[in-house]
């Protein structure tokens, strides 16, 4: 969902890393599912790549957030 949201914006990971304030592998991990997301980093991933409210909800249900 991450990625996908990402790409339709046009940032590059290096790009929203910085932006977010984590590393690049940090931001890959995310995307990949490997790590879960921090509550503050995903507020601010929603909010720049503009995630609509029925993906968040999967993300969450999903992860356990």
């Amino acid at each position: 969902m991450i990625k996908e949201n990402r790409i339709k914006r046009n940032y590059t990971q290096e790009e929203l890393a910085e932006i977010l304030n984590i590393s690049t592998r940090q931001l890959q991990r995310i995307e990949q599912n490997e790590e879960k997301t921090r509550i503050g980093t995903l507020k601010k991933i929603i909010k720049i790549l503009q995630i609509p409210d029925n993906e968040i909800i999967e993300y969450i249900k999903k992860f356990d957030i």
